[in-house]
């Protein structure tokens, strides 16, 4: 565990959605300004900037030049997917702690979402163009990261007994928390009917079991301890973190979408923090379909394998529950901007932020990254006390 903790003290996040008239980089340029002003800082002060994007955008390491940006001390683009965020925050605070730099933003956009045309083409275009072995996943009519996901879904509900409506109440508690999240693009009540309802995408995935696609763009500021104290807002410490790539291939025998990189990496960020699972007051969980939050919050340990289903048909994870989940409505109904969704959110609650969905207890949170089909996790534990 390391003797002090690196510090969260800004984070930005532009006008989500349907947004249109910006490209990924005119989002980011401006998440950025409006995280270094949240943190009481100046583009000046900033040494250190870490890129995440999606490929085919207009974002890359040139947005430093877009923002003015000099003699920079640390300058990468980092990309795991869904798990960038975390691992983003992760080297950032291993900079500023080393004395690499003092002080770094962590960015991600995107602008998948066109006037003429739907969100989904723009992620359906990274598997009409795959090569290998891919390709042969592609013409035999897997021709979208739903496809892939949905055996992931379908082999897990087999084997453990999971069943739509499970899933179903996922959608339902995470609809609840974006009622009272002014930012969530969803803010119409949701019953467990009309997620039945909905219409199949990939059986055994309804349309609201799979995540909103978004245009904007989010960043964050990470500094020294030392540095926070001059600056307006209670930092947030980074107390722990955790990275794990299974590698998983889509064979007999294979652990893929029974166990995911949560086992590993959320253990290890728990252990950094010196923390167990009874110490997280808020479970932010990256949530690009339902059955994601699920395996990721059995991974974790917050319950045994098998059992997150009842859980979440309890009412445990949603408003008034025991186990706070995806405070802001996450993916399915506030905004998808990858792991900045979680991070944002876990940020806005330890600060005291979230207005009328904030949680009484909030001294600790864990925050998720999940990138891929199930290749690629990221870890964080917040909190607002240091170690």
């Amino acid at each position: 565990m390391p003797e002090r903790n690196a510090t969260i003290v800004g984070y930005g996040l532009t006008e989500v959605g349907k947004v249109f008239g910006k490209t990924a980089r005119g989002f980011a340029a401006e998440a950025v300004r409006l995280a270094v002003a949240d943190a009481g800082l100046s583009l000046g002060d900033v040494d250190g900037l870490l890129v995440n994007a999606r490929a085919g955008t207009d974002l890359n390491l040139t947005l430093a030049r877009t923002l003015g940006l000099e003699n920079l001390r640390l300058l990468s683009e980092i990309n795991a997917f869904g798990a960038s965020a975390a691992i983003m925050i992760a080297q950032a605070s291993k900079a500023v702690l080393s004395g690499e730099a003092e002080t770094v933003v962590c960015v991600f956009a995107d602008d998948p979402k066109k006037q003429n045309t739907g969100g989904a083409h723009a992620y359906r275009a990274s598997s009409l163009t795959a090569t290998g072995f891919r390709s042969a996943e592609t013409a035999a009519g897997f021709t979208s990261v739903n496809h892939r996901y949905a055996l992931a879904a379908r082999r897990y509900m087999d084997h453990y007994g999971l069943t739509s409506s499970h899933l179903g109440a996922v959608a339902v508690s995470q609809r609840a928390w974006a009622l009272d999240n002014p930012v969530a693009q969803m803010r119409s009540p949701l019953t467990l009917d009309e997620y039945h309802q909905s219409r199949w995408v990939v059986e055994p995935l309804h349309l609201l079991d799979c995540c909103l696609v978004s245009n904007g763009g989010a960043a964050v500021v990470v500094t020294t301890p030392e540095r926070a104290r001059d600056l307006p807002n209670t930092p947030v410490y980074v107390r722990g973190w955790g990275q794990a790539h299974p590698g998983y291939v889509l064979e007999r025998d294979s652990d893929f979408g029974l166990v995911t990189g949560a086992a590993i990496s959320g253990p290890a960020a728990l252990k950094m923090a010196g923390m167990t699972v009874d110490d997280i007051d808020l479970r932010e969980i990256y949530d690009c379909y339902t059955y994601t939050l699920l395996v990721t919050l059995e991974d974790y340990g917050f319950c045994g394998k098998g059992e997150a289903g009842e859980l979440a048909a309890s009412g445990a994870l949603a408003p008034g529950g025991t186990l706070p989940t995806n405070t802001g409505g996450g993916q399915l109904s506030s905004f998808y901007l990858w792991g900045m969704t979680p991070l944002i959110e876990a940020l806005t609650q330890l600060r005291g932020d979230g207005g009328r969905r904030q949680i009484r207890d909030h001294a600790t949170a864990i925050v998720s990254g999940n990138g891929g089909i199930l290749d690629h996790h990221g870890t964080l534990v917040l909190a607002t006390n240091s170690a």
